[in-house]
């Protein structure tokens, strides 16, 4: 567990389960299990530092000062030796060791000897675990559970609640995950669970777009929510939609929306303007589309508040020319019936 230990990740969230099957106990079982161990976190898609293999080592010693040093002993060179011990590691140093002695002292250059001879047969049996598996898989397997842990704003922790949780719960409840988010440090801490990478990445995916803000110029793999007369609404992050006028739709003039989209249809648009006072985004289709060789751009069509001021401005008028003309002729009726 020491050895196996040093090689996982620094922030790793999960509880580990390791077992280890022995078939046949030789020299030792336990630095078998550190070689299939190491391989197995691996095949499982958990990001270790580096592969870590082990072995162990023995010396058989007279008493006329002469010793072996064994590697990779036997059972009986580990019952009959006078000392054994494990080593575990790779070619960054040893993790963890383990030694049984049965005589009164060992010297410096024995005990060197033996460190060296079991760092050659370490990297001898991890350069034969390499060709089998060099490293970790691209994700932990399809059916593991996974952990996704993450930090937003402080200031957006209550947009990805929402009011009365209503968020976070329609993401669970949509992803199939379960999500917490603590204030840490002045800082969101987030946590996703669930099995599967595929709900995971949704339930990331959909937080991140809550606390994005939209950008001018980007593009947007946006939604269709609503289609009226003069275009479409568009949500290009969760709970932002903007206006995908009839004019922004293509470069050809299109006079009506029937048929143009779908409600839920899913489309590319670039935001083009966010409103400086009231916050609303203006999206663009056409501006992704290549324009037609030939195009003429057509003027700008009025805009209705003009319309709509001129039509005051001109009701204005005839009101204001009306009284005068009223006021002309009881100015006229008036001196006819002095003159009467």
């Amino acid at each position: 567990m020491r050895g196996l230990k040093r090689i996982l990740p620094d922030d790793f969230p999960y509880t580990l389960r390791i077992v280890s099957d022995i078939l046949e106990s030789n020299g030792s079982s336990s630095m078998a299990t550190v070689c299939a161990g190491s391989m197995a976190l691996m095949d499982a898609g958990i990001a270790v530092k580096a592969g870590a293999s082990g072995v162990a080592m023995g010396m058989i010693a007279d008493d006329k000062g002469r010793y072996a040093i064994l590697t990779d002993i036997l059972g009986d060179e580990d019952h009959l030796g006078d000392m054994d011990f494990k080593v575990v590691g790779n070619e960054n140093g040893i993790y963890a060791c383990q030694m049984d002695m049965k005589v009164n002292g060992l010297s410096y250059d024995v005990l060197e000897e033996a460190l060296m001879q079991s760092n050659a047969g370490r990297m001898h049996i991890l350069a034969e675990m390499n060709k089998i598996i060099p490293g970790p898989k691209d994700s932990l397997k399809e059916h593991a559970p996974r952990i996704e842990l993450f930090e937003v704003p402080k200031e957006k922790i209550g947009a990805i609640i929402g009011s009365g949780g209503k968020v976070i719960q329609e993401i669970q409840q949509t992803t199939e995950t379960t999500v917490t988010i603590d204030e840490v440090d002045n800082k969101g801490k987030v946590e996703i669970t669930g099995v599967g990478g595929e709900s995971i990445r949704k339930a990331k995916e959909w937080i991140m777009g809550i606390i994005e803000d939209p950008e001018v110029g980007k593009v947007y793999e946006g939604k269709v929510k609503s289609i009226v007369d003069f275009g479409a609404f568009v949500e290009i992050l969760p709970g932002k939609e903007g206006l995908l006028h009839i004019s922004e739709i293509s470069w050809n003039r299109i006079e009506t929306m029937d048929g143009v989209f779908e409600d839920g249809e899913e489309i590319k648009v670039k935001l083009i303007e966010v409103d400086e006072r009231s916050g609303k985004l203006r999206l663009s289709r056409k501006a992704l589309l290549e324009k037609p060789e030939g195009y003429v751009e057509r003027p700008p069509r009025e805009r209705r508040d003009n319309r709509d001021r001129n039509d005051r401005g001109g009701n204005r008028d005839r009101n204001r020319g009306g009284n005068r003309d009223r006021g002309d002729r009881g100015d006229r009726g008036g001196k006819n019936r002095g003159n009467r």
